[in-house]
């Protein structure tokens, strides 16, 4: 029975996972995965889906702040292209505007130092892309 939401943070060298609880209503960070290109992302994602039973994954998608798609943002576009042909569950984007912002003010909160930022940026990122998600659906 597949009951989790998957949430991505996708960056051209790391991508943040985050996964819901099974009742979708909270997003927990899983990891800062590092890429290995394609074919070997896709298997990672793959596993992720079995093993968290996932029905769904749910792509940042990074907007100009007039809302328009930049040059990152169709990048993105395209993987997701890819991972809707590849991945046995649906891809959505979600708005992730200003979530990277956010994350890297939450930990300069927290007074972590650079190094330890950069290991968890991508990973709190996902988890706040996934935890918008839920919050939306939830009131939808």
């Amino acid at each position: 029975m597949m009951n989790r939401i998957l949430g991505l943070d996708m960056g051209e060298k790391f991508i943040g996972v985050a996964v819901s609880d099974p009742s979708k209503k909270i997003a927990c960070g899983l990891e800062t995965y590092q890429r290995k290109g394609l074919e070997n992302d896709l298997v990672y994602l793959k596993c992720l889906i079995e093993q968290y039973e996932v029905e769904c994954i749910v792509v940042g998608l990074p907007k100009q702040m007039d809302g328009s798609i930049g040059l990152q943002g169709e990048k993105i576009l395209a993987l997701v292209n890819q991972l809707r042909e590849t991945l046995p569950c649906p891809v959505l984007t979600w708005d992730e505007r200003l979530t990277t912002i956010w994350a890297e003010r939450t930990l300069l909160e927290a007074d972590l130092s650079r190094r330890k930022r950069k290991k968890v940026i991508n990973k709190l990122a996902a988890q706040l892309i996934l935890q918008n998600y839920l919050d939306y659906r939830a009131a939808h």
